[in-house]
């Protein structure tokens, strides 16, 4: 089978087309056979995305609109405007705060394979009973399983997580 380069849309128009509070996720890659993830993702002023580490993925950050800070696990803080392009390492703590006016970016990492159900593996002894269920860190909007063990808000898309 090859593969046909195709446009899966123009983000000028979706941002026009966009209702002026939307936030979180306003696109995502969805194709079947695809190798990376992609999301378009919009905050609001003042809003933001948790602090929170991605233990498995770098991600590329890329500012379209608006203006905000990232903050660092290191304690820095780097300041995002339009056109920015950030390296988010794995295994980096990171949070997001959108300055005045909001902040609108696109996120593109490499492709977490699906959540599954096939038959339990039993664990040997020594490492203890079954696999806690994970049902809770699966983000409500986007589907995304997060790595934090109690997460605020999800990497992906910046939806809060319900309060448990």
């Amino acid at each position: 089978m090859n593969a046909v380069p195709r446009v899966l849309t123009v983000l000028d128009g979706l941002l026009a087309s966009a209702a002026p509070g939307e936030r979180g996720a306003l696109w995502h890659l969805a194709e079947q056979e695809r190798e990376l993830d992609a999301n378009l993702v919009r905050l609001p002023p003042g809003a933001g995305v948790g602090e929170h580490q991605e233990d498995v993925l770098d991600v590329l950050l890329v500012v379209l609109a608006g203006s905000g800070s990232l903050r660092t696990g290191a304690g820095g803080t780097l300041d995002l405007v339009p056109t920015t392009v950030t390296w988010l390492p794995r295994t980096s703590r990171r949070a997001l705060e959108a300055g005045p006016e909001g902040l609108t970016y696109f996120t593109v990492h490499r492709r977490r394979p699906g959540l599954t159900i096939g038959p339990a593996v039993r664990a040997p002894a020594h490492e203890g009973g079954e696999a806690p269920c994970m049902l809770d860190l699966v983000c409500p909007a986007c589907g995304r399983l997060s790595a934090d063990r109690v997460p605020a808000y999800c990497s992906a898309c910046g939806e809060p997580f319900p309060e448990r």
